[in-house]
Protein backbone atom coordinates (compact mmCIF):
# COMPACT_ATOMS: atom_id res chain seq x y z
CA UNK A 1 0.00 0.00 0.00
CA UNK A 2 1.21 3.65 -0.61
CA UNK A 3 0.80 6.67 1.27
CA UNK A 4 -1.76 7.95 -1.73
CA UNK A 5 -4.96 8.86 0.50
CA UNK A 6 -7.10 7.70 -2.77
CA UNK A 7 -5.65 4.29 -2.85
CA UNK A 8 -5.83 4.03 0.86
CA UNK A 9 -9.85 4.56 0.87
CA UNK A 10 -10.44 1.91 -1.55
CA UNK A 11 -8.03 -0.31 -0.02
CA UNK A 12 -10.36 -0.07 2.79
CA UNK A 13 -13.12 -1.09 1.03
CA UNK A 14 -12.26 -4.19 0.20
CA UNK A 15 -14.45 -6.86 1.71
CA UNK A 16 -13.45 -9.16 3.93
CA UNK A 17 -13.32 -12.12 1.33
CA UNK A 18 -9.94 -9.76 -0.57
CA UNK A 19 -8.53 -8.86 2.51
CA UNK A 20 -8.46 -12.77 3.80
CA UNK A 21 -7.02 -13.72 0.49
CA UNK A 22 -3.90 -11.10 1.13
CA UNK A 23 -5.60 -8.86 -2.04
CA UNK A 24 -4.55 -4.82 -1.57
CA UNK A 25 -4.16 -1.92 -4.05
CA UNK A 26 -1.08 -1.90 -5.79
CA UNK A 27 -1.21 1.63 -8.06
CA UNK A 28 -4.25 3.49 -10.03
CA UNK A 29 -4.24 3.11 -13.46
CA UNK A 30 -6.21 5.69 -15.09
CA UNK A 31 -8.76 6.03 -12.82
CA UNK A 32 -8.61 2.17 -12.25
CA UNK A 33 -6.92 0.43 -9.40
CA UNK A 34 -4.50 -2.03 -9.78
CA UNK A 35 -4.82 -4.98 -7.46
CA UNK A 36 -2.39 -7.47 -6.16
CA UNK A 37 -1.95 -10.56 -4.23
CA UNK A 38 0.54 -12.32 -2.99
CA UNK A 39 1.72 -15.92 -3.59
CA UNK A 40 1.37 -18.22 -0.27
CA UNK A 41 -0.23 -20.65 0.91
CA UNK A 42 -3.64 -18.92 1.64
CA UNK A 43 -3.91 -18.71 -2.28
CA UNK A 44 -1.75 -22.52 -3.50
CA UNK A 45 -4.18 -24.57 -5.21
CA UNK A 46 -1.60 -27.59 -6.26
CA UNK A 47 1.89 -26.94 -5.39
CA UNK A 48 3.53 -23.56 -6.85
CA UNK A 49 0.26 -22.81 -8.65
CA UNK A 50 -2.36 -19.93 -7.47
CA UNK A 51 -5.95 -22.15 -6.70
CA UNK A 52 -8.38 -21.36 -9.58
CA UNK A 53 -10.91 -19.79 -6.55
CA UNK A 54 -8.33 -17.03 -6.00
CA UNK A 55 -7.67 -16.04 -9.24
CA UNK A 56 -11.56 -15.61 -9.61
CA UNK A 57 -11.60 -13.69 -6.25
CA UNK A 58 -8.78 -11.48 -7.50
CA UNK A 59 -10.86 -10.97 -10.82
CA UNK A 60 -14.13 -10.48 -9.16
CA UNK A 61 -13.02 -8.07 -6.47
CA UNK A 62 -10.67 -6.01 -9.20
CA UNK A 63 -14.07 -5.68 -11.28
CA UNK A 64 -16.45 -4.51 -8.47
CA UNK A 65 -12.74 -1.64 -7.62
CA UNK A 66 -13.10 -0.08 -10.87
CA UNK A 67 -16.87 -0.04 -10.94
CA UNK A 68 -16.48 1.37 -7.09
CA UNK A 69 -14.31 3.88 -8.51
CA UNK A 70 -16.31 5.23 -11.45
CA UNK A 71 -19.22 5.39 -9.43
CA UNK A 72 -17.60 7.78 -6.79
CA UNK A 73 -16.00 9.89 -9.54
CA UNK A 74 -19.57 9.98 -10.87
CA UNK A 75 -20.71 11.03 -7.28
CA UNK A 76 -23.21 7.84 -7.15
CA UNK A 77 -23.38 5.24 -4.42
CA UNK A 78 -24.88 1.90 -5.00
CA UNK A 79 -25.12 -1.70 -3.98
CA UNK A 80 -23.58 -3.88 -6.34
CA UNK A 81 -25.34 -7.39 -7.44
CA UNK A 82 -24.00 -9.54 -9.86
CA UNK A 83 -25.54 -10.98 -12.60
CA UNK A 84 -23.20 -12.88 -13.98
CA UNK A 85 -19.41 -12.91 -13.81
CA UNK A 86 -17.68 -15.05 -16.48
CA UNK A 87 -13.96 -16.17 -15.92
CA UNK A 88 -11.83 -17.40 -18.54
CA UNK A 89 -8.05 -19.42 -17.11
CA UNK A 90 -5.90 -18.90 -19.66
CA UNK A 91 -2.40 -20.34 -18.06
CA UNK A 92 -1.48 -21.33 -14.63
CA UNK A 93 -0.72 -18.52 -12.27
CA UNK A 94 2.36 -19.26 -10.51
CA UNK A 95 4.27 -18.55 -7.48
CA UNK A 96 4.45 -15.04 -7.49
CA UNK A 97 2.52 -12.03 -7.02
CA UNK A 98 -0.57 -11.50 -9.28
CA UNK A 99 -2.20 -7.95 -10.26
CA UNK A 100 -5.51 -7.41 -12.00
CA UNK A 101 -7.26 -4.51 -13.11
CA UNK A 102 -10.91 -4.03 -14.21
CA UNK A 103 -12.16 -1.81 -17.02
CA UNK A 104 -15.81 -0.98 -16.90
CA UNK A 105 -17.29 -0.81 -20.50
CA UNK A 106 -20.46 0.41 -20.00
CA UNK A 107 -21.96 1.75 -16.75
CA UNK A 108 -25.75 2.84 -17.62
CA UNK A 109 -28.43 3.65 -14.47
CA UNK A 110 -28.73 0.17 -13.38
CA UNK A 111 -26.45 -2.02 -14.77
CA UNK A 112 -22.55 -2.33 -15.72
CA UNK A 113 -20.41 -3.92 -18.08
CA UNK A 114 -16.80 -4.81 -16.98
CA UNK A 115 -13.72 -6.77 -18.31
CA UNK A 116 -11.16 -7.68 -16.20
CA UNK A 117 -7.37 -8.98 -16.78
CA UNK A 118 -5.05 -10.68 -14.25
CA UNK A 119 -1.53 -10.81 -15.25
CA UNK A 120 2.18 -11.62 -13.31
CA UNK A 121 5.48 -11.15 -15.10
CA UNK A 122 4.18 -9.59 -18.51
CA UNK A 123 0.91 -7.90 -18.90
CA UNK A 124 0.40 -8.60 -22.62
CA UNK A 125 0.15 -12.33 -21.78
CA UNK A 126 -2.54 -12.60 -19.13
CA UNK A 127 -3.47 -15.48 -16.65
CA UNK A 128 -6.91 -14.75 -16.58
CA UNK A 129 -9.96 -12.50 -17.68
CA UNK A 130 -13.31 -11.83 -16.61
CA UNK A 131 -16.47 -10.42 -18.11
CA UNK A 132 -18.73 -9.21 -15.42
CA UNK A 133 -22.56 -8.03 -15.71
CA UNK A 134 -23.33 -5.95 -12.39
CA UNK A 135 -26.83 -4.88 -11.37
CA UNK A 136 -26.71 -1.69 -9.47
CA UNK A 137 -29.12 -0.94 -6.84
CA UNK A 138 -29.67 2.58 -5.56
CA UNK A 139 -28.96 2.69 -1.92
CA UNK A 140 -31.00 5.23 0.73
CA UNK A 141 -29.41 7.21 2.83
CA UNK A 142 -29.69 4.85 5.75
CA UNK A 143 -28.42 2.05 3.55
CA UNK A 144 -31.00 0.47 2.45
CA UNK A 145 -32.28 -0.27 -0.93
CA UNK A 146 -34.30 2.15 -2.71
Amino acid sequence: MTGDPAISALERDLPAYARSLGIGIDSMEDGSPVLRIPFGEIVEGRPTVFHGGATSGLLENAGYAALRAQLARAGREHRLKPINVTVQFLSAAKAKPTYARGRVLRMGRRNANIEVEAWQDDRSRPVATAVMNVLMAETGGDGAEA
